[in-house]
């Protein structure tokens, strides 16, 4: 039947023609942004869990910092902490040599001795990271360095590393004596006020032993306090690198729900634009079905 009131076939043609062009803007859409699903209304689920996840990578790129700036902190310390060592190696060398010594030789020894002293006090005071040096502290401080971020539905943990600075300690920042060069050991005397020529210097074997007793004592624990540092030091770079992958991974599983897919739409975008020029034709066909009423009309 023919009718001039309602054209089926237009009606037809538009409704195509619309669902086309819906079609075609949701593809030009995810072209210019890259994403399959960049709104809840794309997809609720997955839009949900995206965000989600991205938020958890925000976190983890904080843990990143936290770790960048931890690791920054031990590595200066743990290098210093190994460059006293040597020093006091040699303070200790030149203590046992001083032990059979004249007199006139142990004043050149203590001048040598004074000299290491200086290098200790610049290398520790020198191990300075972001206005932190762990070497040279006060009190019962710690260095707690945040490695991960954790949430599930019993709330959220944070684990950390934590190293505790009195055991590496090398010089007392404050008014005490509590760092490892700095108090008296075994021997009487600090590592920092050793002398072995003049006023306050041994004069017998056995005072130079008990001299020689302390440096040993202070170098079983600067010994320990590296080794602490050292595992700290592996903790850190192992977790850095777990994050590392972490994050990378959590970037992927992202992608892989929400990302479009180029040549996929490419081809659709292709596709649909022909679509979309046959149904213009379409509906300009459907259109002049009218015109041909007016024919039956003609005389």
């Amino acid at each position: 039947m023919s009718s001039i009131m309602t054209n089926t076939s237009a009606l037809t043609a538009l409704q195509s023609l619309n669902a086309t062009n819906k079609a075609l803007e949701t593809t030009q859409s995810r072209i210019s942004t890259g994403f399959r699903v960049s709104t809840a209304s794309d997809n609720a689920a997955y839009w949900s869990i995206a965000t989600t996840m991205r938020s958890d990578n925000k976190a983890n790129s904080v843990i990143q910092d936290a770790l960048g700036l931890g690791a920054g902190k031990v590595d200066t310390a743990y290098t210093a902490m190994n460059s006293a060592i040597d020093v006091v190696d040699q303070i200790k060398q030149k203590v046992l040599l001083a032990k059979t010594s004249s007199d006139d030789d142990r004043a050149k020894i203590q001048t040598e001795i004074d000299s290491l002293k200086n290098q200790l006090s610049d290398n520790i005071g020198g191990a300075n990271y972001a206005g932190s040096n762990l070497l040279q502290t006060t009190g019962s401080s710690k260095l707690t360095v945040m490695t991960s971020y954790n949430h599930d539905s019993s709330g959220v943990n944070t684990g950390t590393i934590t190293v505790d600075l009195a055991n590496i300690r090398l010089i007392d920042s404050g008014s005490g004596t509590t760092g490892i060069l700095d108090k008296a050991a075994s021997g009487g005397t600090a590592i920092l006020s050793i002398t072995v020529s003049g006023s306050g210097a041994p004069t017998t074997g056995s005072g130079f032993d008990a001299l020689l007793g302390g440096i040993e004592t202070a170098l079983k624990s600067m010994a320990s306090g590296a080794a602490e540092l050292g595992a700290a030091k592996s903790r850190i770079d192992m977790q850095k690198d777990f994050i590392s992958k972490l994050s990378d991974s959590i970037d992927k599983g992202v992608g892989q729900l929400v990302d479009a897919d180029m040549n996929k739409e490419s081809t659709r975008l292709q596709a649909l634009q022909v679509q979309q020029q046959l149904g213009i034709q379409a509906l300009s066909i459907a259109n002049s079905n009218t015109q041909t009423i007016l024919s039956l009309f003609r005389g």
